[in-house]
Formats: structure tokens, sequence, C-alpha cells
């Protein structure tokens, strides 16, 4: 069995925070939750008397993090796993909708979680040793419309995991970016915020996609559970990977993503070294 460890995961009341949570403290780890209120505090720390602890901290009080961090690593111990996991989806035409939906949602998916991350290196750094995972999506490799913010937040946290992730290696730090692929989460029901549609344009192309969400919602291929048992692999690995896909949907459409790309990279070689000298 693999050394018990402390980790620190955001968002556990519902979702891969939820399942990672349980997973990690069934197989002996320790976990600090962030939660939203005092009753899921107390939910929480109903799972386990001895190893379940929870923390009110709402990830864009980006002034609050450091102190609960600090208090975290005083009184519960050092954190030896962040994981990343409060997020949620965005779903909107881009012209549909405004630019404060898209404040938000960065701030949540991106701002919240550098934010994390920046109070947890320090610890970290001056123990030489630390992994940090990020909760990213599939939509931050491919794209689809009517998600244009959430994709944008989450090829931003893919960017930003890869770039740290050479900066900390030196000290012993791993992060790995993980991009589910469709699970059975809340994601695309009650966690989705969803702009009014107003653009009668935009119709034809969006309106079945966000038939066939709904219809699917719930129905996912993915199994959160399982899904939690392969971050479980990820922490326990001497090498961790830099990038985790989660699920075989998330493998062809990633896969495909980049055959295409590559396609239209080699179509446009001419113009693209004709820049030279």
């Amino acid at each position: 069995m693999a050394p018990s460890k402390t980790l620190l995961i955001t968002g556990v009341s519902s979702g891969f925070g939820r399942a990672l949570a349980l997973e990690a403290l069934a197989v002996g780890h320790k976990v600090v939750g962030t939660v939203r209120s005092a009753q899921a505090k107390r939910d929480f720390e109903s799972v386990s008397s001895d190893a379940a602890w929870a923390r009110v901290l709402d990830v864009t009080d980006f002034d609050a993090i450091d102190g609960v961090v600090e208090e975290i690593e005083a009184s519960v111990g050092p954190i030896d796993v962040l994981v990343n996991n409060a997020g949620y989806g965005h779903e909107g035409i881009m012209e549909e909708s405004p630019l404060s939906e898209m404040r938000q949602q960065f701030d949540v998916n991106v701002f919240g979680a550098v934010a994390m991350m920046k109070a947890i290196l320090p610890f970290m750094r001056e123990r030489r040793r630390g992994h940090i995972l990020n909760i990213t999506s599939m939509g931050g490799y491919i794209t689809m419309p009517g998600i244009a913010y959430y994709c944008g937040s989450k090829f931003a946290l893919e960017g930003i995991s890869e770039a740290l992730g050479k900066e900390v290696k030196p000290f012993g730090i791993a992060v790995t970016a993980v991009a589910p692929g469709s699970f059975r989460t809340d994601w695309a029901g009650r966690s989705m915020t969803r702009t009014r549609r107003s653009i009668s344009d935009y119709d034809d192309i969006f309106d079945p996609i966000r038939k066939a969400r709904e219809e699917k919602s719930g129905k996912q291929l993915g199994d959160p559970r399982k899904a939690a048992r392969a971050m479980l692999a990820a922490i326990a690995a001497d090498h961790p990977p830099a990038h985790l896909l989660l699920g075989s949907d998330a493998l062809g459409l990633v896969r495909d993503k980049l055959s295409a790309l590559n396609v239209e990279i080699g179509a446009w070689e001419a113009t693209t070294v004709s820049t030279d000298g």
C-alpha cells in the first residue's frame, strides 16, 4: 500500500472532488476539503472523525486563501497534494455572453486555482516535495460552439500547469493537469451557468449541442469513482504525468484534434517557414 498522504482538495461537496476525497480516505489518506457553507463542512467532516477536515472557502476570495492554507499547514500538517478541483462550466454563445460572465468563469477556474497554487508552493518548495493536480477538461484541448469561456479557462489552466511544472521540477514538486472527458457529475446539470439565448442566427449551430448535452447529463460514460482511482494512481506514481486524460471519449477527441492540427500545420508549412530571414 502506498504511504499515507495529506490531500487538500478544493470543492469536495460534489463531483470529482467528492469522489476523490472518498476514494482517498478509503485507502488511508487524509483529506482537507474546501466547502462553501458551514453545513457542507459538517457533512464532509462526518465522513471520517480522524482523517477528514473541511474549511469554508470560496476560491474567488483571493485575500483569504493564504491564511486558510497557512492554518491547515499549522493545525492539520504538511499538505502533500493540492487538488484544484473547484470549478464550473459556463455555456453560452460568445457574442451573447457578457464579459462579466467570462470574468467569473476565469475567477473560479483559473485565478482561484492559481491563488491556491501560490499559497501552497512556499511550503512545498521548502520541503522539496509535493504534487499539484489541476482538474482541467478535454475542453482544454478541444472546443465546440457554445462553451468559449469555459474552453478558454481550461486552455489557460493547461498552459499554466505545464509551465509551472517546469518551474518547480527542480524542487521535487510535480504538476499534473488532469483532463476528464464526459463524466456523471453535475457539470452539465445544476453546476452549469447558462447565458440566455438572444440571437437566432446561432440557433442552427448551437441548439443541437445544447439539446444533446442536456439529454446526456447524468448518463455520461465516465464513472467519477474510477476517475478518482486514476488520479490516486497518478499521485502514487514516482514520475507523475504532466498531462493525464480521463475517459475514452477524451482520448479519441483529443487524438483527432492533434491529428487535424498536424495536417493543418503541414498544409501551411511553406507559408510558416517563409517568414524566416
